[in-house]
Formats: structure tokens, C-alpha cells, sequence
């Protein structure tokens, strides 16, 4: 049987539980969306449940990525799921208590967040050792596939749900889905990588933690890359957590019209991973990244601001996560090729905190930018709703999409700028395969 789950048969196995657990977690997040509103009204209170989620998953990084390259990588993904269903059970009883108060939520979520900065290395550092090269494009597809597919089933499910069985029906899902995942890691074996010369020595955890900064560092195409994703997500970390606040301010709290715009997210990612899985992606990765960032925010983005209506968010919501599988699928396999496998870990988790932690930054600033300065000045005969208001509307819900609209224009800019620098539009030149070639000494 352990024969059988080798290579794709076990990483479609471990998928597969992956998926079940993602569409548990997309109810979970929307069903706690529609009581952070509900509690609030402003878009403060939804940034900050981003915010304490996301900021511990990338400070941690660096920590969680010495960590799997030490660990075995099974138990590690493991560890990742049980605090995610710790969290969650946390989230059941309050809940279920009515003790439920926004404090507590942000820090469960900064609780659950510490443990997902284990997922991305390890993860990825597992398929890197379980697939042939030529496979990792079309697992990053897979993965992306299961992600937006969940973005699709979990906020109609929870959509449908919520009214039959309420908010601890949907979380106890939840945590039935998180047990799926844990049982299908259990199934299949994950090899351990055979050690190289750049993982020779026995650092302390502390230089183990900066490896992946210094691999990095010496590597300027890799680096380039990175701060590349560095102003992408900050620029999208600014505008997505106002999604909810845009379309239920502009609809009367239109549950229904929030559900149909998210599920779009879903599915635009959905027929984008299906693409990229039967595509393979570009020859040349590094086209797949930029182009496929250029055309979300130059198409998505100005859809989302200018759309007046739940069908043209709904469009500009496939349009934007139609390219996300192209962009972390390419990026993927030119780090999974280049980067030695019993390295990745830390490698990985050093990319992941230059890449994203812009984002927690964004977070912090949009709510405050937005209920603060932004809806107040496209209030009908303010200067700037005078200036934008003929473009994206005035009053409710105005703010965040002007703000949609000024994104993608930056956006698009920054996407194209990797191409003005040679160490990023020919890194998979430069840079040798990890198999091909040894690799110097950071």
C-alpha cells in the first residue's frame, strides 16, 4: 500500500485532504467575516482579523523554516494542522458560548497564524522531494486548483448553510475537515532529502534562522524576484481585505452578492489552476510570473474599483485569481529548481517573509486609510469624489474602490519593471539547477 502512495498517487492523496480541510476553513472565515461586520461595520475590524492572522505566519517564517529543515516534514505539516484545528475549537466553544469578542478572535488567529508559517516550507520542501522537477509546475497548478475550488464551494456552502445550522454548524465542518487533512498525511510517506555541501554544517538555530536571508542575498535574481512580490502583495494586501466592506456597503450588507463575489475569487482560480495543471506553464518561468502579474491588476483590479453592480465585481473577481496560478506556479518551480531540497525549508521561509511582509504592513494601514480618509472624501461634493466620483461612485463603498482603481495602476507598473533588470528576466539563466551544477557557499 506505502508502494502505491509514492510520487503523484501520494502528493494527489495528501491534496485531496488538503482540498476538504480548505473548503472548511473558506466557511469558517466567511461565517467569522459576516459576524466581525455584523459586531462593527467597518473595515477596520476585518483588516485586523487579517492582520493578526497573517503577521505571526511571516515574522515566524525564518524560525519555521530552520525548524522543517531539521524535522521530519510529515510531522511538521502535521503540527501545521493541528493548531489550525486548536484555533478553530478555540473559535467553537466561545462561539458556542457567546463568549465570542473580537479580541479573543484576533488572538486565536494570531495563535493559528504562528502555526501556518510552518505550512508554505514545509509543503513545498515535500513536494520538492516527492515529485520529479518536471512535476512541480503542475502541483503548484494542483494546489492553486484546491485553494480557489475552496474559494468557490466554502462561501456558497457557508452561504446556504449559515441560516440552517448557524456559525457552529459551519465551524464544526470545519473541524471535521482539518481531521480529513491529518488522516491523509498519515497515509502517505514523505522522503526525507538527501543532505549537500551547502547544509554540511551544524549551525545553531539562531544562524540556521538567517541561512535562507544570506542564500537569498547571494542570489540577486532570486532577491529581485522577491521584492517584486514584496510591492505586489503590498499593493493587493491594501485592497483585498476591503472587499467585504465594499460590496456590503454598497449593496445594504448583501450577503448573498458577497458570497457570488467571493466564489468568483474561487472560481477564476479554479479555471486558472485547471490551465496551468494541463498547460504545464511557460518554458521560460519567469514570463509566467510577470506577465501573469501584469495582467490581474492591469484587467482585475480596475474592474473591481469602476464595477457598479455584483456581476462586474464578480468578473473582476475571476479576472484577478484567473492569473494567480500562473504567477505562484512559475515562481514556484524556478525555486524549486534552483534551491537544493534539504535546504528549502529555510530558503522558503526567508522568501516567504521578503515576499509577504509587506502585506501585514498594508493591513495595518488600509482599515484606518479607508474609514478614516478615504470614505469620508468620497462623500457626494467632496474634492476628491468631484475628481473620481464619475469613475467609481460616491458615498458608500466609494473609498475602497477608488482604491481598487489606483492599485492597479501600480500594480501593473511594478509588474513590469522586472524586465528593466537582467539578474530577474534571465534568472533561470544565471542561476544553475540545484542537480546540474554545484552550488556556492553562502
Amino acid at each position: 500500500m506505502v508502494e502505491k502512495l509514492k510520487g503523484m498517487t501520494g502528493f494527489t492523496v495528501i491534496w485531496v485532504g488538503q482540498f476538504v480541510s480548505l473548503i472548511g476553513t473558506s466557511m469558517t472565515n466567511f461565517a467569522l467575516t459576516i459576524w466581525a461586520w455584523e459586531q462593527t461595520g467597518q473595515a477596520t475590524a476585518l483588516a485586523l482579523m487579517q492582520l493578526f492572522f497573517f503577521a505571526p505566519q511571516v515574522l515566524m517564517s525564518p524560525l519555521a523554516g530552520a525548524l522543517v529543515d531539521r524535522w521530519s516534514r510529515k510531522r511538521v505539516m502535521v503540527l501545521s494542522d493541528v493548531g489550525a484545528g486548536l484555533g478553530t475549537a478555540a473559535i467553537f466553544l466561545l462561539i458556542s458560548m457567546d463568549m465570542l469578542r473580537l479580541p479573543y478572535l484576533y488572538a486565536i488567529s494570531a495563535f493559528m497564524g504562528a502555526f501556518q508559517s510552518f505550512q508554505f516550507p514545509a509543503y513545498s520542501a515535500a513536494v520538492t522531494t516527492m515529485l520529479e522537477k518536471e512535476q512541480y509546475a503542475r502541483a503548484s497548478g494542483m494546489l492553486a486548483l484546491a485553494q480557489s475550488a475552496s474559494g468557490i464551494f466554502g462561501p456558497a456552502a457557508a452561504g446556504a448553510l449559515i441560516g440552517l445550522i448557524g456559525k457552529t454548524g459551519i465551524i464544526s465542518f470545519d473541524l471535521l475537515s482539518i481531521l480529513v487533512a491529518i488522516s491523509a498525511l498519515m497515509l502517505v510517506p514523505i522522503p526525507q532529502p538527501a543532505a549537500t555541501t551547502v547544509a554540511a554544517e551544524k549551525p545553531s538555530l539562531l544562524q540556521d534562522s538567517l541561512f535562507g536571508f544570506r542564500y537569498i542575498a547571494a542570489r540577486p535574481g532570486l532577491l529581485g524576484l522577491q521584492f517584486i512580490f514584496f510591492m505586489i502583495n503590498f499593493t493587493g494586501s491594501l485592497c483585498f481585505p476591503l472587499i467585504a466592506p465594499m460590496v456590503l456597503s454598497k449593496t445594504g450588507n448583501d450577503t448573498v452578492a458577497l458570497g457570488a463575489v467571493q466564489s468568483a475569487f474561487g472560481l477564476g482560480g479554479v479555471v486558472g489552476g485547471l490551465f496551468l495543471s494541463a498547460w504545464g506553464g511557460p518554458k521560460r518561468r519567469v514570463n509566467g510570473v510577470l506577465i501573469g502579474m501584469f495582467g490581474s491588476f492591469l484587467l482585475g483590479f480596475p474592474l473591481m474599483g469602476v464595477g457598479s453592480g455584483t456581476v462586474y465585481w464578480a468578473a473582476a473577481a475571476f479576472v484577478i485569481l484567473f492569473f494567480n496560478p500562473l504567477i505562484n506556479g512559475s515562481n514556484q518551480a524556478i525555486w524549486q529548481s534552483k534551491v537544493p531540497p534539504d535546504v528549502q525549508g529555510r530558503v522558503f521561509s526567508a522568501r516567504a517573509l521578503i515576499a509577504q511582509i509587506s502585506a501585514p504592513i498594508a493591513m495595518l494601514i488600509t482599515g484606518p486609510l479607508t474609514d478614516g480618509v478615504l470614505t469620508p472624501a468620497m462623500n457626494p461634493g467632496q474634492p476628491l469624489a468631484l475628481a473620481f466620483g464619475w469613475l467609481v461612485g460616491t458615498g458608500p463603498g466609494a473609498g475602497p474602490a477608488l482604491l481598487f482603481l489606483a492599485m492597479g495602476a501600480l500594480g501593473s507598473a511594478v509588474s513590469l519593471v522586472g524586465y528593466l533588470f537582467p539578474h530577474i528576466r534571465n534568472v533561470e539563466d544565471i542561476l544553475p539547477d540545484y542537480d546540474k551544477a554545484p552550488v556556492p557557499a553562502v
